[in-house]
């Protein structure tokens, strides 16, 4: 019964089929192994094996590039140990 197999028929575009292909020929893989690989690792480790998520949104994406300027450029900012002194100071600046 272990040497039992089933097709799959999966629609993929037409250079994603070829690209894969080649790599996985470079690889000494061919498609059906590739693929029989992936779904072993994927019930291995019961999930996709690899990271799944969405792109950040564009002001996401320019908030992480304004945090990650002020982690790098921390001379440029008043840092506070004590909450108070952080608040008095906001409430003078008005």
């Amino acid at each position: 019964m272990a040497n039992m197999t089933t097709a799959i028929n999966v629609n993929v575009p037409t250079d994603v089929k070829e690209e894969a292909t080649n790599l996985f020929n470079s690889l000494g893989l061919n498609m059906s192994t590739a693929i029989n690989m992936f779904l072993k690792k994927a019930i291995y480790e019961r999930g996709i094996p690899f990271e799944v998520k969405q792109q950040p949104s564009k002001e996401f994406s320019e908030a992480l590039k304004e945090l990650d300027y002020m982690e790098n450029h921390t001379e440029e900012y008043k840092v506070y140990h004590d909450v108070d002194k952080m608040f008095e100071d906001i409430l003078n600046e008005e």
